[in-house]
């Protein structure tokens, strides 16, 4: 694939007016010997951290601290490092979208099961989480073949909005700590509810946002004369 033709990056995150200046701001401070893979790799240490706080926060809640500053580290280099390249004129596009997409696939695993090992989350609520998570995912890619806009974010929503809702979960959850209550027949804490619900909406939003590019591509077809 010619560097020409990669896909344009749209991100629509609520986080964003405040966001890109920000970055654009550190990235322009960074010493010279700060690298763009340097700030993919402190990324990467973020997500370790984040998980090895979650899953031992299952025996001590102050853990829970250390999950949030390994999200801020995951933050700092996981979202700088682009910023960085771009603002030195140094991009890569076809090395750092590959690079990016797959770290950060291997990365939200990680993180998932160090949730599912905390307690506060059922394991399997987590990988269901993590698959409708994936689904979006796996739309955002083809839609980048399909359309040439690779979407990093749905309905206000992308890994910075993730990463602060996190962060306020884990906040809530040292000073509220969950109880199991019936709900349905099963017992599940408040966090677990948030997992169903946020999978249950990712999975809504996988399928309304796949039929609209599908009838956004029927329709290009039948203009071009194609049935």
């Amino acid at each position: 694939m010619a560097q020409s033709s990669m896909p344009q990056r749209s991100n629509d995150g609520l986080l964003q007016p405040l966001e890109r200046p920000a970055l654009l701001w550190m990235a322009k401070r960074m010493p010279a010997w700060v690298t763009p893979n340097a700030l993919t790799t402190v990324g990467f240490v973020g997500t370790c951290l984040a998980a090895t706080g979650y899953v031992l926060s299952r025996s001590q809640p102050e853990f829970l601290w250390l999950a949030t500053a390994g999200l801020l580290i995951n933050w700092f280099g996981d979202s700088l490092d682009g910023t960085l390249a771009r603002t030195r004129q140094i991009e890569r596009p076809r090395y750092g979208f590959f690079l990016d997409q797959n770290l950060d696939a291997f990365e939200q695993m990680i993180f998932t099961v160090g949730i599912g090992l905390s307690g506060f989350v059922r394991l399997e609520l987590a990988l269901l989480a993590l698959s409708a998570h994936f689904l979006l995912s796996i739309l955002s890619m083809t839609r980048a073949v399909v359309s040439k806009v690779f979407a990093l974010a749905y309905l206000g929503v992308g890994l910075t909005e993730l990463r602060l809702g996190f962060c306020i979960l884990n906040t809530l959850m040292f000073f509220v700590p969950p109880k199991p209550l019936p709900v349905a027949g099963f017992w599940l804490s408040y966090p677990e509810l948030f997992a169903i619900a946020w999978s249950v909406a990712m999975i809504v939003t996988f399928v309304i946002s796949a039929k609209a590019q599908l009838r956004d591509l029927d329709a290009e077809d039948r203009m071009s004369g194609r049935p």
